[in-house]
């Protein structure tokens, strides 16, 4: 038998081995095919920055059709539910005893105002707690008012004097659910619980049950064991990234607008640099259960927090902007979100996979660097 072919035996071999322990280890299923499942429900349904049915307070000093048709105007919008309050200092208690988020306040000019000038002021008064909501609750008051102003000006016979003409358009997830922009970011942070926790502990497994003596007395090289354990831990995290993609598309609606195959070699990628990271993490550890933590530590957080999944890096301190550079999520969640909600964008797609390429190298190669066939090792 020639080397080539003993090489092929010994790798065939050890991946038999490690397919067989997956088989035989339900945690390795279950983070695998399970702990998508729930984080996508859980993030799908209960994780959410729209602002729908915010509660708001109408009050309403002197009720005529004027005020009638703003208080219709908020109705009608999916984004209010409106409660009626008789004067303002009721208003004001609920509004302290956060019953409701904000108030628009009508005074008892409200309509001599209007129809002596065209047009007429309104207090609001906004919670300012929540700073996002806060914002999005003011920018859609405008937006109300706004839209009722010009259908009162046309129903006026006039136009309504404004130096600027907004004609607002959103591209790539036109209908502004979070839920488009939140689940592929989702994806990466599974992608690295599933690539680093599984790879994190199989070192370490050996160790702790003493079967990493018996590998190291059989002719096996290093590389093949390396290579070895990688591949069942990517096909079982491949396999993990299907499922997920499939809930996106068909239980949570949304897009994919770019190629299919070019997010799967995208995640091939990514999940050889968690791999590496989990691999690195096992070989240096040598205890499941420290290993378990560092890699929920140094990968999970930092991916989840620090890669753009749900807090924009540009919003980000400068020096912590600089810091996510080193993370691998930050490359996979611009190609994910870039992939569902935009298309095949080259140049983006192509930047961060030359990224992700480079760290895969680093980890991989010091994971191999570190893992020796010494028992002082």
């Amino acid at each position: 038998m020639n080397a080539a072919a003993a090489s092929r035996m010994r790798l065939t071999g050890m991946i038999r081995k490690e397919s067989l322990q997956i088989l035989r280890d339900p945690s390795s299923i279950a983070i695998a095919f399970v702990m998508p499942v729930v984080l996508l429900l859980l993030f799908g349904y209960g994780v959410s920055l729209d602002a729908r049915h915010i509660p708001l307070a109408m009050v309403v000093e002197q009720p005529d059709a004027n005020s009638a048709s703003l208080v219709g105007a908020f109705q009608g919008s999916e984004y209010f539910d409106p409660r009626a309050f008789d004067s303002i200092q009721a208003a004001q208690q609920a509004f302290d005893l956060r019953e409701v988020f904000g108030i628009v306040w009508l005074r008892n000019d409200f309509s001599k105002q209007l129809l002596s000038q065209g047009d007429a002021p309104i207090g609001v008064i906004v919670n300012g707690v929540d700073a996002n909501q806060a914002r999005i609750t003011e920018g859609y008051i405008q937006g109300v008012w706004q839209a009722w102003l010009d259908s009162y000006a046309r129903s006026q016979g006039v136009e309504l004097a404004q130096p600027v003409a907004l004609e607002p358009r959103i591209w790539f997830n036109a209908a502004v659910r979070s839920r488009n922009f939140l689940v592929p970011g989702l994806i990466a942070v599974i992608m690295t619980l599933i690539g680093a926790m599984l790879t994190s502990m199989v070192v370490a497994r050996e160790w702790e049950r003493g079967t990493m003596e018996a590998l190291m007395v059989t002719p096996i090289r290093i590389d093949e064991l390396v290579v070895g354990k990688l591949v069942p831990y990517s096909v079982l995290g491949m396999g993990g990234m299907l499922l997920s993609v499939a809930m996106a598309l068909w239980l949570f609606d949304v897009p994919l607008r770019g190629s299919f195959w070019v997010l799967t070699a995208a995640s091939a990628l990514f999940m050889l640099v968690a791999l590496g990271m989990g691999l690195l993490i096992s070989v240096v550890a040598k205890n499941q259960f420290v290993a378990g933590q560092i890699a929920i530590i140094i990968t999970f957080l930092p991916a989840f927090i620090l890669s753009g999944f749900i807090f924009q890096i540009s919003s980000m301190p400068e020096a912590i902007q600089v810091i996510t550079h080193i993370i691998p999520a930050r490359y996979y969640v611009a190609i994910l979100q870039t992939l569902f909600l935009a298309g095949d964008i080259w140049p983006i797609v192509l930047s961060n996979s030359a990224a992700l390429a480079v760290m895969m190298v680093i980890f991989l190669g010091l994971a191999r660097r570190k893992m020796q066939k010494r028992l002082d090792a």
